[in-house]
């Protein structure tokens, strides 16, 4: 075993009494997270899109067991307009037969013809990226309070597998907790199963406005906690995170996650 490997362990063994380092000793088994991106055009495309969803989709996702299922357009983010749903799975299998089941749906189908009108579809293009939630927080929480939220989706992606390893490592040791005694509140954090620009891993914040998630920031930056993470040996960005890319994002009307 390698000096810095053995660097890792024993910061890792250091931090293992963190609140957590104890929740993921219960086990808890891990959600797959889909986030599915249909870009659109101005024009019809963002009301037709949204009216679909509120009105065809989300009830098509409760009876399918879907659930709690986000729905957000962006306040900033490269490529506006779009819908992104955040769509919850308890697992992989889970995950790979929603669409099959909603396709499936009588109730649906009508609505999904209408929304695709020959040579007027409802969206440019879809991209999906399948997450799996890190140890650290295994399961998506939503945030507190009945106002709405702003949300933060950041994308850390890493330049190899070992490195991506070495991130997730670092969030489940303590950079979690950070956020968590920071009084943010995170959505989820996890790793791409599959997606674009991989290897990478992505995780969600809600704020109750722009100005929190500034002193958020702030706040983080100067942590002690994190800088004694980002200083152990294999743990700073430079080595680990090839590119970050976030965008602000407000839930819609219909989304049940605000």
């Amino acid at each position: 075993m390698s000096g810095e490997e053995m660097s890792r362990r024993k910061a890792i063994g250091a931090l293992a009494g963190t609140p957590l380092m104890a929740a993921a000793a219960d086990e808890v088994r891990p959600q797959y997270y889909e986030l599915r991106k249909f870009e659109l055009r101005n024009g019809t495309q963002p009301q037709r899109t949204n009216d679909f969803f509120s009105r065809h989709f989300m009830p098509a996702a409760k009876r399918a067991g879907l659930g709690p299922v986000g729905a957000f357009s962006p306040v900033i983010g490269e490529g506006s307009p779009y819908v992104l749903l955040l769509i919850p799975h308890a697992s992989f299998a889970d995950a790979e037969h929603t669409w099959d089941k909603l396709m499936a749906d009588p109730e649906l189908a009508p609505a999904l013809d209408e929304w695709h009108k020959p040579m007027d579809p409802g969206y440019v293009r879809a991209e999906s990226t399948l997450l799996r939630a890190m140890a650290g927080q295994p399961q998506l929480k939503l945030p507190e309070g009945k106002d709405a939220h702003v949300f933060e989706l950041r994308t850390y992606e890493s330049n190899s597998e070992v490195t991506l390893r070495r991130k997730v490592e670092m969030f489940n040791a303590g950079e979690i907790h950070v956020f968590q005694k920071l009084g943010v509140q995170p959505v989820f954090f996890a790793e791409a199963v599959f997606g674009s620009r991989m290897p990478h891993l992505t995780y969600m914040l809600a704020y109750k406005d722009l100005a929190a998630r500034d002193a958020l920031w702030n706040a983080f930056g100067s942590d002690p906690e994190w800088a004694k993470l980002r200083a152990h040996p294999g743990w700073a960005d430079a080595e680990i995170v090839s590119n970050i890319n976030n965008a602000i994002l407000r839930g819609t009307r219909y989304s049940e996650i605000r």
